[in-house]
């Protein structure tokens, strides 16, 4: 008896016993977790056991300089992606030359992004030319481009009398004129911040329509305005590349017959010297859509054709009566919007948008009419409307000036306008993305040295990274993949910032060797099971410049399938661990693209 109950009393004990040792080691697991994702723990064996396992060292071996003559490296990989014939080297997918012109020319529709079939698309390496070289640091690129990089002269044919472009040797020259300041971009800006408070941090974001080579953008931001210039690929071989080659934002566009993709409400400033678009033609439909991307308070500055017609009319070509009639015709439509002209000599002529929408009578009027659409920021491939947008009082208040509005609370926040965003989730994205950045300038100690100038953001979501790494330096392209599942361009605007909507199963609306840095946070999350990896890497690689850097932020085990891919595109990669630890799933991919040009060059592979 007395043994039976000795056995019971062991067994009782030995089956508790591994419910001890469960419960233990659940307690230490739970505090070892905790303690790593302090960041006291880098140190502990264990970590360092995961961080060897899993490759997450540091980066000896990539080399973020640029430089032409580095040794061979081997590439070990599953797929060697190829390079694409010489003949693609500006090759831009969604606005190919050769397809534009199988395409109906009326309201520039030809123009317009078409992009290629499944079927169509290249799956190569765009090269480099032969002789291209990294472009000069900013401020010397506004002024100066390697002619090697941009090796079309023809544009400095056609525009010599505008005073904007020249050749020198082995440099092109932008000595800042433009056909309606050939004076020169300063003295122009000048004259209009006699009217336009551009010099308080007031207008910090502008809109230029047709471009060039974006002259009025590149002088702007010496005043810490920040300006989207776009214009189409046409007849005017390379303008928006020369602009980014320069280091000025800028992207393939044109008003065309489909909505900007840009929010309602983004720009402080909209402006168009001589860029031809006929503002009165469908109802006067481009100057309703420059209405919903102006902010109220905005100004509108319309200077050439058809301003000062009386004096030029000879001079243009045009007969007096049809010039007069035009002029006519925009003074109207200004007027119906509600658009109070501030200023008009010579050849400029200065609007500004009313600021209070209750207080525009004209808007009785029938011949007017308000769109009926509840989400104007739903304009990917949506075809513009002859309606005015309408916005609320709540809407008008004043953004703080510039640079006070970066971290500021921004009115679509505040207002509770985007979706699962309030104030105290804004304010804690962008402490979080201070971290991040903060990461990122100790891996890679270029940033913000002037190295890297032309910087995207593929998913941006508030702008906290473009926020966070701002300098005079630098500038970002904020890009909202319209997959993501808050609309927060708006936002980024509000901030003082830039960016446009993109879909990354497409080609982004720019030529091949725009950006120095790509930095993506969950994109390839984003992007799973909509489209093949392979196509965005391929597009990536054709708009990084070569030794450009890409910083890619995701689940380890997206990341590691991104690896094995550019581990055939002439990428150089390591992974890193987050910076809170190893155990954390979301790891950073650190990648940098070789320097290579097409054959015939001295192609480092």
């Amino acid at each position: 008896m007395r043994n039976s109950k000795a056995h019971a009393s062991n067994r009782r004990t030995r089956s508790s016993l591994p419910i001890i040792i469960l419960v233990s080691l659940c307690c230490f697991f739970y505090v070892l977790g905790a303690w790593q994702k302090s960041g006291t723990g880098r140190g502990d064996s264990i970590a360092l056991r995961i961080t060897k396992e899993t490759d997450c060292t540091t980066l000896p071996n990539l080399y973020f300089e640029t430089h032409h003559n580095r040794g061979d490296t081997t590439l070990t990989t599953v797929r060697v992606f190829e390079p694409c014939e010489e003949q693609y080297t500006d090759y831009t997918p969604c606005q190919d030359p050769s397809r534009a012109m199988r395409l109906p020319k009326e309201n520039m529709v030809y123009t317009e992004r078409h992009c290629p079939s499944e079927q169509e698309k290249l799956r190569c390496l765009i090269p480099a030319p032969k002789g291209y070289v990294a472009p000069f640091p900013w401020p010397k690129s506004r002024d100066f481009v390697p002619y090697k990089n941009v090796p079309y002269k023809s544009l400095t044919v056609d525009e010599a009398v505008q005073n904007s472009v020249q050749f020198d040797g082995d440099v092109f020259k932008f000595p800042g004129g433009g056909s309606m300041f050939p004076q020169g971009a300063d003295a122009y800006i000048d004259e209009l911040a006699t009217v336009v408070p551009i010099k308080d941090g007031t207008i910090r974001t502008a809109l230029d329509t047709g471009c060039g080579v974006a002259s009025f953008g590149a002088y702007l931001l010496m005043k810490n305005v920040l300006t989207m210039s776009f214009a189409p690929r046409d007849s005017h071989e390379a303008q928006v590349q020369f602009a980014l080659e320069r280091g000025v934002p800028a992207v393939i566009g044109v008003l065309g017959t489909m909505k900007l993709p840009y929010p309602s409400r983004s720009f402080d400033m909209a402006h168009c010297s001589h860029c031809l678009v006929p503002w009165t033609l469908n109802e006067g439909v481009y100057m309703m859509e420059v209405d919903r991307v102006l902010r109220p308070g905005g100004y509108w500055i319309l200077s050439g054709r058809p301003v000062n017609w009386r004096q030029n009319y000879q001079a243009w070509k045009r007969p007096r009566e049809e010039l007069e009639e035009e002029f006519r015709r925009i003074q109207s439509l200004a007027e119906l919007l509600c658009w109070e002209k501030k200023y008009e000599k010579g050849n400029i002529i200065i609007w500004q948008k009313i600021a209070s929408s209750s207080e525009c009578n004209r808007r009785k009027d029938k011949s007017i009419w308000m769109c009926a659409s509840s989400d104007s920021d739903n304009v990917w491939y949506k075809k513009m409307e002859a309606c005015i947008t309408p916005y609320s009082e709540e809407e008008t208040r004043p953004l703080k000036p510039f640079p006070d509005r970066l971290f500021a609370v921004p009115p679509r926040v505040s207002l509770g306008q985007v979706q699962g965003v309030t104030r105290e989730s804004y304010q804690k994205d962008s402490m979080l993305w201070r971290k991040h950045v903060n990461a990122y300038r100790r891996i890679n100690k270029l940033i913000g040295s002037g190295r890297y100038r032309n910087i995207m953001d593929m998913n941006a979501g508030l702008g906290s990274f473009a926020a966070a790494i701002h300098s005079p330096n630098l500038w970002v392209m904020n890009v909202v993949p319209i997959a993501s599942e808050r609309n927060t361009l708006g936002v980024i605007y509000e901030r003082g910032l830039i960016g446009i909507y993109h879909d990354w199963c497409e080609a982004f609306s720019t030529y091949p060797r725009t950006y120095d840095l790509i930095h993506g946070s969950g994109l390839f999350s984003l992007y799973q099971h909509k489209c093949e990896m392979e196509d965005i890497l391929l597009e990536m690689d054709r708009i990084l410049r070569p030794e450009g850097a890409v910083i890619l932020r995701d689940h380890a085990d997206l990341l590691n399938q991104v690896r094995k891919i550019v581990s055939g595109m002439r990428w150089k990669t390591k992974m890193l661990d987050h910076e809170d630890g190893p155990l954390v799933p979301e790891k950073i991919l650190i990648c940098v693209k070789e320097y290579w040009v097409g054959t015939g060059g001295d192609s480092i592979l």
